[in-house]
């Protein structure tokens, strides 16, 4: 594997600017035009489609899916699974959001459902992948709505047990990020105590951990979304006096990321692997 680094992270995201990847986003009605938005300044190409219908088709245009459970029903329930066998069927990336497993059986049933139809990449707050590595059999963990109550740095075990059981790679957002394959494990700092104040902020960093997982393995995917989503962060919130217009501003600062913007606001931190 080549290291990461700022510059193979810059690296990265100059190739999503080149090839403008079409992201088919199967989200929940508060995220659509936020995340859609984001895709766009990002340099990406954003479809939000969960019609069963016509998922499918979707899919066979789209360069990756996204899957975020914000918004529940069974007929969004069925087009989940049939998008997600679509693009297992053609090899394309899937990335899923349990947004808030751990809140309810349902949701935490659909999420263990979808998360062993092996995503490359899982992408949730500490509590929701504590919840989820519980239903795949480890402890359960409650989450305050779709909101963690447990802390980013308690769910780095959780996250390695669940990727070793589904065989994604694993993302944990928080005051510190990580992402772990099972083994490795990255912490990357960056950010604002400002971003969970916003809504549907979290959502569409899964949409750009989508983009990213079309131009990197889904390791240095996870890694890089999280970098450049969180120095987006990190900038756009010295220009806030509150979260309001966070978004918007995080929409200029990904338009305008540049290499000095990235090893200004994010740092790396290379963990031991973990311990099976």
């Amino acid at each position: 594997m080549t290291e990461i680094t700022i510059e193979t992270i810059f690296q990265a995201l100059q190739v999503l600017r080149t090839r403008h990847p079409l992201v088919h986003n199967i989200t929940n009605y508060v995220a659509m035009s936020v995340s859609a938005n984001v895709l766009l300044a990002l340099g990406a190409s954003p479809a939000m489609v969960h019609a069963a219908e016509e998922v499918e088709d979707f899919v066979g245009i789209s360069d990756a899916l996204v899957v975020n459970i914000g918004t529940l029903s069974p007929p969004w329930v069925a087009a989940m699974h049939r998008a997600v066998a679509k693009a297992t069927l053609l090899g394309k990336p899937f990335v899923l959001d349990p947004v808030g497993c751990g809140a309810t059986p349902y949701r935490t049933e659909v999420s263990a459902a979808l998360a062993a139809m092996r995503p490359a990449i899982v992408r949730g707050n500490a509590s929701e992948i504590l919840s989820l590595s519980g239903a795949a059999g480890g402890a359960l963990a409650r989450t305050k709505g779709v909101d963690s109550t447990a802390r980013s740095d308690d769910a780095v075990a959780a996250a390695g047990a669940l990727a070793r059981a589904t065989g994604a790679v694993v993302a944990v957002t928080g005051a510190t990020d990580y992402v772990t394959d099972g083994t490795r494990l990255v912490a990357i700092e960056a950010g604002d105590a400002l971003m969970p104040l916003s809504t549907a902020l979290g959502c569409s960093l899964s949409a750009v951990t989508g983009a990213f997982a079309t131009v990197a393995k889904p390791f240095e995917a996870a890694v890089a979304a999280l970098a450049v989503f969180g120095a987006a962060g990190s900038e756009a919130a010295g220009r806030c006096r509150g979260p309001g217009h966070l978004p918007a501003e995080i929409c200029d600062a990904l338009h305008h990321m540049d290499a000095a913007m990235l090893a200004r606001r994010v740092r790396l931190d290379k963990r031991p692997p973990l311990r099976h």
